[in-house]
């Protein structure tokens, strides 16, 4: 049950918290992943998913999400944020990540708690569809491991997050991809960022309750450490697996536009 630290080759540990988003996290274990909520922000700070490509398995998708009833409402980010606008329940742990073996049925029927949904504009666009992608791309390289990877994801809660009927919406997510190839252990991390134009007028109208403006997702790849600053997670061993050369490090943050851009 949960994120297993020895599910690859090597041990990965679930990346640790500091300062503030320690003191309010909540550790909440489902089947194959587990979710560190931020109780204050009603969002995950971190989502981990063991991925067993090898062993996947299809099943009826379903749409029922719901409250986790371990921990009390006011914690979550619950169906009146999502009600009667544009924006979409964006899973974090991908539905079908989780899905694998004979536990398939309820890792499905466990993405779709609110802890693992945060609130992202309405709508597909390329961006969006690399982003959705991104894992299914790592598991073909990963192939010498029977297709095996973990997933860190979460969104990045910022100070500049936009207000709406009571939380603040993510501007930016991360995730980080983690597999072993040849005994070694890789990490690639990306980030997808909606931010808007910001000004004044549009956190007023955030603070209003109607929904503010979200810019186009667009798709980086980007070091391992910048994630770490932006998400005070501990990331040291991911950082050390960076697939990222330091020759792309003059231009950090790699935008992409299809697969074909992603360094692994």
């Amino acid at each position: 049950m949960g994120y297993s630290p020895d599910f690859l080759d090597v041990s990965v540990p679930l990346p640790v918290l500091s300062g503030g988003a320690a003191r309010s996290a909540a550790p909440l274990d489902y089947t194959h992943f587990t979710v560190i909520l931020d109780r204050d922000r009603r969002l995950a700070r971190l989502t981990a998913v063991n991925v067993d490509g090898a062993a996947l398995v299809d099943v009826e998708r379903g749409d029922d999400w719901r409250l986790d009833e371990r921990i009390p409402a006011e914690w979550q980010a619950g169906p009146d944020v999502y009600a009667r606008n544009d924006l979409d329940r964006g899973h974090l742990v991908r539905r079908r990540d989780p899905v694998w073996g004979e536990d398939a049925e309820r890792a499905n029927s466990d993405t779709f708690h609110y802890t693992n949904a945060a609130p992202q504009a309405s709508g597909f666009n390329q961006s969006e569809e690399l982003w959705v992608g991104l894992e299914d791309h790592v598991l073909q390289y990963a192939d010498a491991h029977d297709h095996r990877i973990s997933v860190f994801t979460a969104p990045v809660l910022g100070a500049e997050d936009l207000p709406y009927r009571g939380i603040l919406i993510p501007l930016r997510f991360f995730k980080i991809a983690v597999w072993v190839r040849y005994g070694e252990l890789r990490a690639a991390g990306f980030v997808l960022d909606q931010s808007p134009m910001i000004d004044l007028d549009e956190i007023e109208q955030g603070a209003r309750g109607e929904v503010p403006d979200l810019g186009p997702f667009r798709t980086f790849q980007v070091p391992v450490a910048d994630i770490a600053e932006l998400t005070e997670l501990g990331l040291d061993q991911l950082v050390a697996a960076d697939v990222l050369p330091a020759t792309a490090l003059a231009e950090p943050w790699r935008r992409l536009t299809a697969t074909r851009d992603i360094h692994l």
